[in-house]
């Protein structure tokens, strides 16, 4: 028997993993829940687990190559025997797998679709099972045109990697949200200090402060869906950390109402994931408000951020500046929250800030 191993598909937005690395050759024999390989999202590095007993066969998807999800990479067979391919073989399905190699794959009516809006079927991206279809046609000639870079200086195009990817669409996706910023200055001396006597960090503590706040004004907590307003029943902040080569947003779930020692622990092993590259689709998504803390950068006196899809605000915070007071900057979309609204988050947000009673208790509940 001869039963495929597919592409992953690790999340519901997923729709191409990188094959970075097989971990068997073909021939060698492997056992359920072994790492098979490995593939990189446009978060982690995650491994590909096999399903049964058997050996690993070929021919096995290129090394290197963005394959949509779903799709063949390798095989596994009872006997050793029937891994026996020739050598041209490996090459022609590792071809196959990689998108736009040995002929594209794409239905008759996006040929004629892509003919007639004068597109190169070799620049679209493939959809799952790696075949082209109208909708990424449609997909293609709906986006933004490409800088024309013929009259510049000469270029070499370089991929992406697979977070950066992940980063300008859901960057994209946030054009049609109307947003409006607002502003304040406030002192975080005190804050630094208590954070400190608490064994907290910075931004951990600027997160609780951020989840109390939305818990009190439900508002924030709401998402503008096509069906109607989605209030979430308790606070989960998305914390932006660099990770050198982009950004992500480990999520600390009911940020208000559980225990400081709780979200310590989870942070610490959030941030652990994110520094060894293995954190999952769950640990970064579903955020019902966000933070982005460039404190520790002194040259920034003031930033603004994107509101990301799925979440009404966000809240950036700049340095502190000679005056020991630090810009906090938020930005929310104005189909849910308006500038009332805003200014009074902000306004408790800077009690908050003074009366540290909620910190110092190290405690949770509102």
């Amino acid at each position: 028997m001869k039963a495929e191993i597919t592409m992953p598909a690790l999340s519901g937005t997923m729709q191409t993993g990188r094959l970075t690395r097989w971990n068997k050759a073909v021939g060698e024999a492997i056992k359920k829940g072994e790492a098979v390989a490995e593939v990189e999202t446009d978060k982690a590095i995650l491994d590909v687990e096999a399903f049964a007993d058997g050996v690993l066969a070929g021919p096995l998807a290129e090394l290197n190559t963005d394959i949509p999800v779903r799709q063949v990479i390798g095989y596994i067979v009872d006997t050793s025997e029937a891994t026996k391919t020739d050598a041209g073989g490996a090459a022609r399905t590792a071809a196959t797998t990689a998108p736009h190699a040995d002929g594209l794959q794409a239905s008759p009516y996006a040929r004629a679709l892509a003919r007639d809006l004068e597109l190169d079927l070799s620049q679209i991206r493939p959809g799952p099972g790696g075949i082209i279809h109208a909708a990424q046609v449609l997909a293609s000639a709906l986006a933004p045109e490409d800088a024309d870079l013929r009259h510049g200086p000469p270029y070499t195009i370089e991929r992406p990697s697979m977070l950066r990817a992940a980063v300008a669409r859901n960057m994209s996706a946030t054009l049609d949200t109307p947003t409006f910023l607002i502003s304040s200055r406030f002192a975080t001396a005190s804050l630094h200090a208590a954070a400190k006597q608490a064994g907290l960090s910075l931004t951990l503590a600027l997160t609780r402060a951020c989840a109390l706040t939305v818990a009190e004004d439900p508002w924030f907590n709401h998402i503008w869906t096509r069906q109607g307003l989605a209030r979430r029943s308790r606070v989960d902040v998305g914390i932006a950390v660099d990770t050198g080569d982009g950004l992500i947003t480990p999520v600390l779930r009911d940020a208000a109402g559980r225990p400081l020692k709780e979200l310590m622990e989870d942070w610490r092993i959030l941030l652990g994931k994110v520094k060894k590259g293995r954190i999952y689709p769950e640990d970064y998504q579903g955020a019902s408000f966000y933070l982005s803390n460039l404190g520790v950068f002194p040259e920034i006196e003031r930033f603004n951020a994107i509101v990301p899809v799925g979440a009404s605000a966000i809240l950036a915070v700049a340095a502190a500046g000679g005056d020991g007071r630090a810009d906090f900057t938020l930005s929310c979309d104005h189909r849910v929250i308006f500038g009332a609204d805003a200014a009074r988050f902000l306004q408790r947000l800077g009690k908050r800030l003074e009366d540290l009673s909620w910190l110092a208790s190290g405690e949770g509940g509102r």
